[in-house]
């Protein structure tokens, strides 16, 4: 008798053997010896399934047993520095310079400062960053008694900030230091008419000091007990050792994630340069204003300039990690490795606005690229950014999934508040910022970075890192357009945060060690996805639709 509607299902009817319920688990783990879809070996297989790019796979779900917000990202950017959140903006002139390093850093990544700019332009950016929180600030910028209000005014355009201590005396640069006699601030010179006149006449004197030897932890709790804006460290003779400011307190709290350094509590600042000779100057300048990381720019990094340009950073700035790249092969990055690189960056013409791949007819798809680099980087203990291909929080996640330690983006962020340039409003009326690859023409034809020079384009960052400098017809590896305004990274940033940590819930691991450990293992499992497998993933039989990303 057939199961009619509203009757129970008889199994004997059916002659079905049905197993007992409460067995599944065990039948699961004894009679199916692999888990669904593809382990990542299989699925990066280039033999079989050539190169695969971030929407040609999904990652399969896990078991949920954990809230999403007990997901932890730190990860590597290098051998010795490990960041917060395992994001980082690309060295590129329409994304990173000072104001986004710093967000980046203060959100618990990293931003990459470019090169396509004079020598002192790059330090300046640098020395911003570094300057911008501290703990106890060791080289504050200190004025003496001859300084002028107009002076004082001139110095906080210039850095940003407008409370300098001041001391009986100093020299040109304001590095010397002596016994303190006030603090002048913003306040002090704001309303003050008589620009002529000396900062010892509205400078503060009412001073709440601390002794040399007070612990980062100490000063804290005095500073926040005093309505002072600045905690001034002070030897046994009064001379002035070293600062700390309230505005660093309020950023500790704001910004739990900030990428630091454990010693000076300085924000990690890093910087991208060029492999030419020059170069050599220009990281002088970057090591003096304070760089921690340098990263060597280049579309190909497998040469005989980045390799010397390694050893050489190596040998003369042993403290500074030095991230090479790019590359896309095992082979590219044993040299970089052998000659003792500190990091890895991955992908060769997987960019927004990169069109090396179609001109040049060389590259690698970004997660074949990713999936092999990284597995013989890990090898060594080298960390690995994929640098390309983002396109959202998916790309990210998968990325990390195949081995990388971090993502670059370039595009993603380049319409943030943060990132250089002007908004503008497009033809169709909506609010963009101009964006463009360091290989297109307008890149490479800018003259910033010759500082007006007569072969401006023998300096630029973008000839530089296509090694065109001596071209005299110019080819284009990238392109010039825009993108849409995506608000300020302070909320863009926290987005894509919380979106990974809910993917690795998905996923069913705690962490981005335990999710490269489950792929290594084959305990994360991957499918394929067809054309018609991405059409459905994705927003489909609607007539219209507002994808708003977050809120």
């Amino acid at each position: 008798m057939p199961t009619t509607n509203g009757h129970a299902f008889n199994p004997a009817l059916a002659k079905v053997e049905v197993a007992d319920y409460k067995t599944a688990l065990e039948v699961l783990e004894s009679e199916y010896s692999t888990g669904d879809g593809l382990d990542a070996y299989t699925l990066l297989d280039s033999t079989h399934r050539g190169g695969l790019t971030y929407n040609d796979f999904l990652i399969l779900p896990g078991y949920i047993g954990f809230p999403a917000s007990d997901v932890a990202l730190d990860a590597p950017v290098t051998k010795r520095i490990t960041l917060k959140t395992p994001l980082v903006s690309s060295p590129m002139d329409t994304v990173t310079e000072h104001n986004m390093a710093i967000y980046m850093a203060l959100l618990g990544g990293l931003g990459v400062i470019h090169h396509n700019c004079s020598i002192d332009a790059q330090a300046e950016m640098v020395r911003k960053v570094k300057r911008y929180e501290n703990g106890f600030i060791l080289d504050p910028v200190v004025l003496g008694p001859e300084t002028t209000v107009a002076k004082a005014r001139q110095l906080k355009e210039k850095w940003g900030f407008g409370g300098f201590p001041v001391t009986g005396y100093t020299i040109a640069d304001g590095t010397q230091k002596g016994k303190l006699i006030g603090i002048i601030t913003t306040r002090d010179v704001q309303f003050h008419t008589g620009l002529d006149d000396s900062i010892t006449q509205v400078m503060s004197t009412d001073l709440v000091t601390a002794p040399d030897g007070t612990t980062l932890t100490e000063a804290n709790a005095v500073l926040s007990k005093s309505k002072k804006g600045k905690l001034p460290i002070v030897d046994k003779n009064g001379n002035f050792i070293s600062l700390l400011s309230r505005s660093d307190l309020m950023k500790n709290l704001h910004y739990p994630l900030a990428s630091k350094l454990p010693h000076s509590k300085q924000l990690i600042c890093a910087a991208a340069i060029g492999t030419r000779p020059e170069d050599k100057i220009r990281l002088q300048k970057l090591v003096e204003a304070g760089l921690d990381i340098v990263i060597l720019d280049s579309s190909q990094g497998n040469s005989i300039f980045q390799i010397d340009m390694v050893k050489y950073i190596k040998q003369k700035y042993p403290h500074l990690d030095v991230i090479g790249g790019n590359v896309v092969t095992r082979d590219q990055a044993a040299s970089l490795i052998a000659a003792g690189v500190d990091g890895l960056r991955i992908g060769m013409g997987s960019g927004s606005a990169c069109i090396t791949q179609e001109v040049m007819a060389v590259g690698r798809p970004q997660a074949a690229a990713v999936f092999n680099v990284t597995s013989f980087a890990a090898r060594f203990g080298v960390p690995c950014i994929a640098d390309g291909g983002i396109q959202n929080v998916g790309h990210i996640v998968k990325g990390l999934a195949l081995g990388a330690s971090t993502v670059m983006m370039g595009g993603l962020l380049a319409g943030t508040t943060e990132s250089p340039g002007e908004y503008f409003v497009s033809r169709e009326g909506q609010l963009v910022k101009a964006y463009r690859g360091m290989g297109s023409i307008d890149a490479m034809e800018d003259k910033k970075a010759g500082s007006g020079s007569a072969n401006a384009k023998a300096s630029n960052a973008g000839t530089a890192r296509y090694f065109s400098e001596g071209d005299r017809l110019l080819v284009a590896q990238g392109v010039s357009g825009s993108v849409l305004d995506r608000g300020s990274v302070t909320k863009f940033v926290p987005y894509l945060i919380a979106g990974v940590q809910h993917s690795l819930q998905d996923i069913g691991t705690k962490s981005l060690q335990e999710l490269r450990e489950g792929v290594r293992s084959k305990r994360v499992r991957f499918e394929l996805r067809t054309v018609s497998g991405q059409a459905e993933g994705n927003v489909h039989g609607l007539h219209s639709y507002d994808k708003k990303l977050y809120s």
